[in-house]
């Protein structure tokens, strides 16, 4: 039987209900505001919504700490409320994908209230524990700075337990075969209510077969294979996408050799590669990243994004590399976090640069893999850095001019909307951007709308081609479609020569963004002239009905 390979060609939105829309009024975003705005999503091409955590939770850690897996947080609706909104998505096309926090849960979880009150409790083996304080408790904490040991003393257990995470998260223990169960019984049970697959947290933790090993863990990497089949058994189609931080080349164990574990990995090397591009104006780091990102089992894909809910990550660079992005986004210590990573969202970060900002969806949505969008990057949302860590680009969708940005008409919204500067919702919102044709808001449709034409994205072998250092040309081949992209990260215009072979396609080779044919030499090299962070899109025979993507930009 073929695979239902639908994740290759969507278009996926990340969004956290509590910060998108109420509609209720109590300042807390909700299912029936994300509800409401269904429509607006799917006019924007999203194939797929991505929703952060939902179920009971302290909410300490933006719900990233569960105390129910089986449940939907009061604060943002009913089951029947969520039941509604997945409906709803299905009715418009559009796939719903959720978080499956699984390494660890909330201190107030049932799971762990019983292991703390009753050593002889079966829940006891739920959680990893120690009678002495390891002598490496200090080591591989996740959050340095603000966490200050893996390992916490809980006074009625009378016993140290271990965390990777903030305290109050207690390590699941992953190697008990009964919280395998519990974990697919969470897989069945959510797939049987209509999503269609997860994002995987923190999995490089979560398969850690001795999770107190915090220097060099052994990967339990079967323990992907058995997630997927069940999930896979419960229903065909259903998708697991990882978050992990890992090399390509441990990235295919992930995959599985036969492609039989996870379905996608967010290739975060790629992606501190190309922030490091847009820093310095030269590409060679990102062509590396990305030509070593080829050679996927056929039914693995990679996802891309520019930001996400948490920080910009430059953890894998080198420490010259990781100061020169500091240097152009983040100089000041407060734009910092984790001694690793950037706080801010991606308009402030390109000090809200038009030409630099389409530069950097178009490569996002060229890159071999599943683009991945951040609520509000579409309309260039800016970020609150007197907000505590990562809150800082975590604050409400500016859908209007409206008070609080027509995000809630609480005067108690759970986080303060951006109200003034360039990036106020008097200045940034949909509203206003939905009417202007010129808009980011409206090149984003466009440009979304053009790439689900182009199938050859996010199911053809891609090929990293050779150019100038500040260029990047990447090739797609897939049943007998062929495309270029460009992309100058230079801050002048270049030109340069490009040899593609099929030059004597008869179709000949058309840019998208303005229709017009280039024609190749005796030697079947094309010219190209392309402007300071400019980009072209070309395809052989072009498209039968050409989207223009530029605008009135260009």
């Amino acid at each position: 039987m073929i695979p239902d390979l639908w994740y290759k060609n969507a278009i996926i939105y990340s969004l956290s209900l509590d910060g998108f829309l109420d509609a209720d009024g109590d300042g807390i975003g909700d299912f029936r505001g994300a509800m409401r705005r269904l429509d607006y999503l799917q006019g924007l091409g999203v194939t797929a919504v991505w929703l952060a955590p939902f179920q009971p939770s302290p909410h300490r850690d933006h719900g990233y700490d569960v105390a129910d897996y089986y449940g939907v947080d009061p604060r943002y609706g009913s089951p029947g409320d969520f039941a509604e909104f997945v409906n709803a998505c299905h009715q418009r096309g559009m796939r719903v994908i959720m978080d499956l926090v699984v390494n660890h849960c909330s201190d107030q979880h049932p799971w762990f209230q019983a292991a703390v009150a009753d050593p002889k409790s079966r829940f006891r083996d739920y959680f990893i524990w120690a009678d002495k304080k390891p002598r490496n408790a200090h080591k591989g904490v996740v959050f340095p700075g603000v966490q200050k040991s893996t390992w916490t003393y809980h006074r009625n257990a009378q016993a140290w337990y271990f965390h990777r995470f903030f305290q109050f998260q207690p390590d699941l223990n992953i190697a008990n075969p009964d919280v395998q169960a519990e974990i697919m019984k969470i897989v069945g049970f959510w797939l049987q209510l209509g999503v269609s697959g997860f994002r995987m947290d923190a999995v490089p933790f979560l398969i850690a077969a001795d999770g107190i090993n915090v220097d060099d863990p052994e990967p339990a990497y079967d323990l992907l294979r058995e997630i997927r089949a069940m999930a896979q058994w419960r229903k065909g189609d259903a998708v697991l996408l990882a978050e992990a931080n890992i090399p390509p080349d441990e990235a295919m164990e992930y995959f599985g050799s036969d492609g039989d574990r996870i379905h996608m990995v967010f290739n975060f090397p790629v992606n501190q590669a190309l922030f490091h591009a847009m820093a310095t104006g030269d590409a060679t780091l990102l062509k590396k990243a990305v030509a070593a990102s080829n050679g996927l089992p056929e039914t693995a894909q990679w996802a891309n994004f520019l930001r996400n809910h948490d920080e910009l990550d430059l953890g894998r660079l080198t420490e010259k590399q990781r100061q020169a992005v500091f240097t152009a986004f983040g100089p000041d210590p407060d734009m910092q976090i984790y001694d690793r990573g950037i706080r801010r969202r991606l308009a402030p970060m390109l000090g809200g640069d038009r030409a630099r900002l389409e530069l950097a969806y178009s490569l996002m949505l060229t890159l071999p893999g599943t683009p991945v969008l951040r609520y509000g990057d579409e309309i260039g949302m800016g970020d609150d850095l007197s907000l505590p860590e990562r809150d800082a680009a975590r604050t409400p969708m500016q859908w209007s001019a409206a008070v609080n940005g027509g995000f809630s008409t609480s005067d108690k919204p759970i986080r303060p909307p951006i109200e003034t500067g360039p990036y106020g919702f008097l200045q940034v919102n949909v509203s206003s951007q939905r009417s202007d044709r010129g808009s980011l808001l409206n090149w984003t449709e466009r440009a979304v709308r053009l790439r689900k034409e182009l199938p050859e994205l996010g199911r053809g072998r891609c090929t990293v081609l050779d150019c100038p250092s500040s260029i990047l040309v990447l090739r797609y081949d897939w049943q007998g479609e062929t495309s270029v992209y460009v992309h100058n990260f230079s801050g002048q215009a270049i030109e340069f020569t490009l040899c593609l072979e099929e030059s004597a396609d008869p179709r000949g080779l058309i840019c998208l963004q303005t229709a017009r044919r280039s024609e190749a030499d005796a030697d079947c090299r094309h010219h190209i002239m392309i402007e300071a962070h400019g980009y072209r899109w070309f395809r052989f025979g072009g498209l039968d009905e050409l989207t223009y993507v530029h605008g009135d930009q260009h």
